[in-house]
């Protein structure tokens, strides 16, 4: 049962609720009527706000997008000024996110109930190449001589970590993953840090 605060205006209580259910128990497993009972909104105060179940969902990826770069950015920012350092940075966070405990990537356990073309899809999509964008900026500053390419390794070791927290020793996963950033950076920038 969620916490959700009958103060809030109905969309964010929605939202808020949204969030919650989605990511612990997916999409395709919350239904409407859980959605209106958990966040103390009639199902004419829904609709009103939320079309569609599609959506309900929309937001919630469009609301796991922002505080996910967000948490990026801080993470990278947290790291120091060095862009070598602020890329490892991220591993660093993935490792704290490990040991509080996470439910895997938002985004991959979505399009995990999604055929492409769908709206959750294409949402997923422009997250992950919008992160990715992010990350090979991040490579370039770096000094990284295929800043792309690393920026792909980097995206894709974050994603599979997510993924393995999900499933099993969340703990080694991160602790593995940030093994592995560091040696692939260390690699591809190979001017002096």
């Amino acid at each position: 049962m969620t916490t959700v605060s009958t103060r809030r205006p109905a969309r964010d209580r929605i939202l808020d609720t949204a969030c919650e259910l989605f990511y612990a128990h997916g999409i395709h497993a919350v239904g409407v009527d859980r959605l209106i009972a958990e966040s103390g909104v009639a199902k004419a105060t829904l609709y009103k706000q939320f079309p569609s179940k599609d959506d309900v969902v929309a937001a919630y990826l469009r609301r796991m997008d922002d505080s996910w770069r967000r948490q990026l950015r801080s993470a990278a920012l947290a790291a120091g000024g060095d862009p070598r350092e602020q890329l490892f940075g991220l591993f660093v966070a993935l490792e704290h996110a490990a040991r509080e405990g996470t439910l895997g990537c938002a985004f991959i356990n979505a399009v995990a109930e999604y055929d492409p073309g769908s709206t959750a899809h294409a949402i997923t999509a422009e997250h992950k190449g919008a992160v990715r964008a992010w990350v090979r900026d991040l490579a370039a500053a770096a000094g990284a001589t295929d800043p792309d390419t690393l920026a792909f390794q980097l995206t894709v070791l974050i994603d599979g970590t997510l993924a393995a927290t999900r499933v099993e020793h969340a703990d080694l996963a991160a602790e593995a993953a940030k093994q592995a950033a560091r040696g692939l950076i260390d690699a591809a920038c190979t001017g002096p840090n």
